[in-house]
């Protein structure tokens, strides 16, 4: 089963627990051996989904939307990511230079093309700008991948 990851970033702390009890529940439905996740390790649910699998016995592979994109996380975010980036089987890349957000929905749309289903930690509104979690939902959709969405009761964003 490979599985994949979208979601909301910059989230409350009193939200991040409650999705990451969610996220470890998902992955705890699945057989660790056949299990592959697939991330672009973002800081928030992208990375959370990616240790949780790695928790669990699973593979993870990584996708890149362009070659700026870790500049562009927060600092603080850049150990775990590379971390995250070392323990993948496979990096994807969409061969785009400025993280933008049409690179971000590039590696987003690559990232739904690898996967039998997508994992959003969405609120059910529109996307904020470009790229944004309902995009990629929507493209999802549009391309017939099954999409789970995973927002707790309790759960905001900033």
């Amino acid at each position: 089963m490979r599985l994949g990851i979208t979601g909301h970033r910059g989230m409350p702390a009193s939200s991040q627990e409650l999705i990451r009890t969610e996220l470890a529940k998902v992955v705890q439905e699945h057989n660790p051996s056949q299990l592959v996740g697939v991330s672009c390790i973002a800081d928030g649910p992208d990375a959370w989904f990616a240790q949780e699998i790695l928790a669990h016995g699973g593979r993870i592979e990584v996708v890149v939307p362009a070659e700026e994109y870790r500049a562009g996380l927060p600092e603080d975010h850049h150990a775990v990511y590379d971390e995250l980036v070392e323990h993948s089987g496979k990096v994807h890349s969409t061969g785009m230079k400025a993280s933008t957000s049409e690179a971000h929905q590039a590696g987003s749309e690559l990232l739904v093309n690898l996967v039998d289903e997508l994992v959003a930690v969405w609120d059910g509104l529109p996307a904020r700008g470009y790229g944004g979690t309902a995009d990629v939902v929507a493209y999802a959709r549009q391309t017939g991948v099954p999409v789970r969405v995973i927002w707790p009761e309790g759960a905001s964003r900033d």
